[in-house]
């Protein structure tokens, strides 16, 4: 992202980003609003990405696939992008009521340009020549989030989406183009968990947590942040904050961890019930099998998370790997007859999994922590068909009905509740008024 900050600018910029469930009707979208405008009031500039309200972008799904169940994907992101641009606009109108000078962007208008991909566009660059101009008149400027326009074609204006979580995106994307000094994204929770805290009861806000670790998190199920967003906050040195909408309390800061080698080896739990699994039963063990089974579904845009092939006999393997419950049917199609072709035995599936992982940057430096967790499982009663790890994760696909037994179970064994001291480095920090800790604004 090119940076644009205009030089005249001196003053401090905050780029906010409020979800759903923080305008999901009338009565929250003046609240939003007025905890803009007490922003704005303390003389630093503004930019507002805006989720859709609520529901909406379900409710619009729902819509089109009572209308036909092969939409086109064109006219399905031209839908489903009306959305966000109903926020910005109501938002933009309760700050106007509020006598607080804002406008209200689509992605094209606020210069977001994406690779063409419908449904799951990838921001390509942000002009922000407009944004700023808008700030230099004095506006609030409300963006719409998760969208943009395509640059396939630069004769033709197409509108595409950035895919679940993309106002996040949109959000930290904005304000690494405008070198803001920080992005703040309002949720409904007060920061980043431990675990997930309607799972877990006495799960524990993490003040501070690394792009890395966040990443992990946010790949393998945790709701609060999408990876893309963290991704592009940590490529280009945007500290993110997460807070609640609707309490006045500290939240969690996303950045840079100097002390992440000496915190809890384990810092959180992340899970996640979107998940089938395919495995394909004595498939001929010889060179070429897994292209002709992989190459297919990667055109086909179907993400392959976690593969294992078990050891050979007898010259056939069985393979089993894993993808999103909504990718089953897509993959069934696709893979049927490669199956005939190259003379597998069968395909089976199960759409009834799902997976749960514990994240932190010191398992890979500290031995035992997959012991421990197998064991934690396994005294919780918890059968493990999969096992993948990363440097500083590890996965386990279990049951879909024990998924809540075995978030409680890893919680308790990792000791997850027990605070984290304050590390004599960050004392050292906080002392010399460096600590970069969370900031609050008014609720």
């Amino acid at each position: 992202m090119s940076a644009a900050r205009m030089p005249a600018m001196s003053k401090s910029l905050v780029v906010q980003k409020f979800g759903g469930s923080s305008i999901a009707n009338a009565d929250r979208i003046r609240r939003v609003a007025a905890r803009i405008a007490r922003e704005r009031a303390t003389g630093g500039d503004l930019v507002v990405v805006v989720s859709a309200m609520g529901d909406t972008t379900d409710e619009l799904l729902a819509l089109a696939s009572s209308i036909t169940e092969d939409s086109d994907p064109r006219e399905l992101d031209m839908l489903l992008a009306t959305g966000e641009h109903q926020s910005a606009t109501l938002v933009s109108m309760a700050l106007h009521a509020l006598g607080v000078p804002a406008i209200a962007l689509s992605g094209a208008q606020a210069g977001i340009t994406t690779d063409g991909n419908y449904g799951k566009a990838r921001i390509a660059g942000i002009d922000p020549k407009r944004i700023l101009s808008e700030i230099e008149a004095g506006r609030v400027v409300i963006v719409a989030g998760f969208q943009g326009q395509s640059v396939r074609d630069p004769h033709l204006s197409e509108v595409t989406t950035l895919g679940r979580g993309g106002s996040d995106t949109t959000a930290v994307a904005v304000a690494a183009a405008l070198e803001a000094d920080r992005c703040q994204i309002f949720t409904d929770v007060r920061g980043i968990y431990t675990a997930d805290p309607r799972l877990v009861s006495d799960a524990r806000q993490l003040p501070v947590i690394s792009y890395e670790e966040m990443m992990e998190l946010a790949h393998q199920g945790a709701q609060v942040m999408q990876g893309r967003a963290v991704e592009l906050g940590w490529v280009n040195h945007v500290v993110i904050e997460v807070l609640s909408s609707f309490e006045d309390l500290p939240g969690t800061l996303i950045k840079e961890d100097p002390f992440v080698e000496q915190r809890n080896k384990v810092r959180g739990l992340a899970h996640d019930r979107n998940v089938a699994k395919v495995t394909l039963v004595e498939v001929p063990d010889r060179p070429g099998v897994a292209h002709a089974v992989f190459a297919p579904l990667a055109e086909a845009g179907v993400n392959v998370d976690t593969i294992v092939q078990n050891v050979g006999h007898h010259g056939t393997t069985d393979l089993s790997f894993t993808i999103t419950r909504g990718d089953l049917a897509k993959t069934k199609r696709i893979l049927e007859p490669i199956v005939r072709e190259l003379g597998f035995r069968e395909m089976t599936t199960d759409s009834a999994m799902a997976k749960v992982s514990i994240v932190g940057a010191g398992i890979q430096n500290a031995p035992g922590y997959a012991s421990r967790m197998f064991a934690a499982l396994a005294e919780a009663g918890v059968n493990i068909e999969i096992i993948s790890t990363s440097e500083i994760r590890i996965t386990c696909m279990i049951a879909e009905d024990q998924v809540e037994t075995a978030v409680r179970a890893l919680h308790k064994a990792f000791a997850l509740e027990e605070p984290e001291p304050l590390l004599q480095g960050e004392l050292a920090a906080e002392a010399g008024g460096g600590s970069g800790g969370t900031s609050k604004t008014g609720a």
